[in-house]
């Protein structure tokens, strides 16, 4: 177990500010998944680019872009497009696509949910609004999650979607909703979807921010699941009650960059 830093709450949160601020930064980028979302300016490009990103985002950062680069190509680089008019025949080129445990398959089943979502739910934002429960999104992704499956579907594909109601940390999804909804004065973050607050996001609970979340005593719960992202959200939110996921950048730099 990694020992804890102590440090006063003022102390923490001028470090943890001043890490933000050193990661927040168009540089961070260049070395991010949150790249991929970048290269499209029309909002339902940007929301379906990086839903598909988030989705591939665990294991090496370098596979996991080259993968999402290859996703673009195969939705030619107009992925709204590609899921609002795609024939069934588009979608046989997606078969051979792999990332992990995520599949062909996998992949024309998220293509054909996500036409499901913006035909009948009025698109990924509407969803995700529409169930907001007091002040978290957790009940949200849920509801998310049996929305985009109450079609016909792979029943192997609903792994690739986390459940908070499960004990799920839901870290891809959060992560996504952070790009989504936090409002960044620096550019890294879209801020696009405006009908949710920033304060209600949850930080991406991975193994490198809860190592280093552990280490500043910000977590003491051991598993990274749903319980614990209750109690780091309940942290953070001290620290910042508005935007309290601009600390993901201080605790993924921290672990990925420093090896903190």
């Amino acid at each position: 177990m990694t020992n804890t830093l102590k440090l006063s709450k003022k102390e923490l949160k001028e470090f943890l500010d001043s890490k933000v601020d050193q990661y927040n930064h168009p540089r961070f980028i260049e070395s991010d998944p949150i790249q991929i979302p970048h290269q499209f300016s029309k909002k339902e490009d940007i929301e379906i680019a990086g839903f598909l990103t988030a989705t591939i985002a665990w294991g090496n950062r370098k596979s996991i872009i080259n993968n999402a680069h290859k996703m673009m190509q195969l939705l030619e680089q107009s992925p709204y497009d590609f899921v609002s008019n795609h024939q069934e025949s588009d979608l046989e080129k997606l078969n051979n696509f792999v990332h992990r445990t995520f599949n062909g398959q996998d992949f024309i089943q998220f293509i054909k949910s996500l036409n499901h979502i913006y035909n009948n739910h009025n698109g990924l934002e509407a969803l995700f609004s529409a169930n907001i429960k007091g002040h978290s999104l957790q009940p949200a992704i849920h509801q998310f999650k049996t929305h985009f499956f109450e079609i016909n579907h792979l029943p192997r594909t609903q792994k690739h979607v986390g459940d908070p109601l499960k004990n799920s940390a839901a870290k891809r999804i959060n992560m996504y909703l952070r790009w989504m909804v936090r409002q960044d004065q620096n550019g890294v973050d879209f801020g696009i979807w405006k009908h949710i607050s920033p304060s209600v996001l949850s930080c991406p609970l991975d193994v490198h921010s809860g190592n280093v979340a552990r280490k500043l005593g910000l977590l003491k719960r051991k598993q990274n699941d749903g319980k614990a992202l209750a109690e780091l959200d309940n942290a953070l939110r001290k620290l910042d009650p508005d935007d309290p996921v601009k600390y993901d950048f201080a605790l993924f730099g921290l672990g990925v960059f420093e090896g903190f």
